[in-house]
């Protein structure tokens, strides 16, 4: 079968490799839609971020080269001999992460804080950039008639906008600013908008992704026109109650920080390829907080009723949809060359 391979660094194969068995507590999907995430294109342009190079990952048991995809959805064409919550023929999506079930982060439920936490997709394992993937049953979820398969692609995402919202000081009526409305930007707004924001304000450079949040019901702000966080200032009347920060750039940090109340919080959803600065003074001189998350707990089947309702919708976020064939060139290479792109879906065939 055909799958993308990571290799290093600007180094992705789309290779013919063998089609995976499944496993006694392992699912076989055939794929039909997966989304190239933001952790993607960093480990083809800045990586490995995640992905194991010198050893296997202690779960998964690979290494570089590994198979690419961890947002997608399938339909179910094999079962293992253990597996009783999954039939053939079900529709499903993934939930890719690997935990050990033994640390104390999995001890208290966090399995997303797991002391050997890996992506399916990026540590090993095999991913959905290709044909077939057979994963984990633990990491399978049903999704309903109603809720599409390029629908499905969304929800791994969505799982991170949902659970940065809830794991954030956030109350039903707060205001809050989002910066950085790419795909997880607008899925932040859409959690926001689900979970009872009376404002949001989204923060970006570019016209046509501020046109989206803007078609999502939030206000839109553009740092060439205005100072992000004097406008945010005025039009709330002394800042938001939460903002998340969703660029990885260092100087937006700062403006997410200072553009919250006093007592306010700033949670970073996005991954830093560096180390970012910042003035302490922000934060102390008005008893602010920063936050943080990564990826999600608990919220798969949160966000798959909340897809079934309306809410993280496909024709509202993605901009492009293309064929294994053309991932790297018009995937990845498009992102870089098209920075106006929100979200790229690939069909596995």
């Amino acid at each position: 079968m055909k799958a993308l391979r990571w290799h290093g660094v600007k180094d992705l194969r789309l290779e013919e490799i063998e089609e995976p068995s499944v496993r006694e507590s392992e699912v076989k999907i055939k794929v039909e839609w997966c989304g190239i995430c933001g952790s993607d294109l960093h480990e083809y342009t800045a990586g490995p971020i995640f992905i194991p190079t010198e050893t296997p990952h202690p779960l998964s048991g690979d290494k570089a080269p590994v198979t690419l995809g961890h947002e997608f959805s399938g339909r179910v064409v094999e079962v293992g001999k253990n597996v009783t919550t999954v039939n053939v023929g079900d529709r499903v999506v993934v939930e890719p992460i690997y935990a050990c079930g033994e640390c104390e982060g999995c001890k208290q439920g966090k399995y997303n804080l797991c002391d050997k936490m890996g992506f399916y997709g990026l540590a090993g394992g095999g991913g959905g950039f290709s044909e077939y993937a057979s994963i984990p049953v633990e990491m399978i979820h049903k999704i309903p008639e109603t809720v599409s398969f390029e629908q499905g692609a969304l929800v791994e995402p969505a799982a991170v906008a949902l659970h940065s919202v809830r794991q954030s000081k956030f109350k039903v009526g707060d205001k809050a600013a989002v910066f950085g409305v790419g795909p997880i930007g607008l899925l932040v707004i859409e959690a926001l908008k689900a979970s009872g924001a009376s404002g949001i304000y989204a923060v970006d450079l570019s016209p046509q992704r501020l046109q989206k949040a803007k078609d999502l019901g939030a206000i839109v702000i553009n740092p060439k026109e205005v100072d992000p966080i004097e406008h945010i200032h005025k039009l709330t009347n002394g800042g938001v109650e939460v903002a998340y920060e969703v660029t990885g750039v260092s100087p937006v940090l700062t403006q997410a920080i200072k553009s919250t109340r006093i007592g306010g919080e700033t949670m970073i959803v996005s991954i830093f390829e560096k180390e970012a600065s910042l003035h302490p003074q922000n934060i102390v001189m008005k008893e602010r907080t920063v936050n943080g998350i990564i990826g999600y707990r608990n919220v798969f089947p949160a966000v798959i009723s909340l897809m079934a309702q309306g809410y993280f919708s496909a024709e509202d976020l993605v901009t492009k949809r293309i064929t294994l064939n053309e991932v790297i060139e018009e995937g990845f290479e498009g992102l870089l060359r098209e920075r106006d792109q929100v979200k790229i879906l690939v069909q596995a065939k």
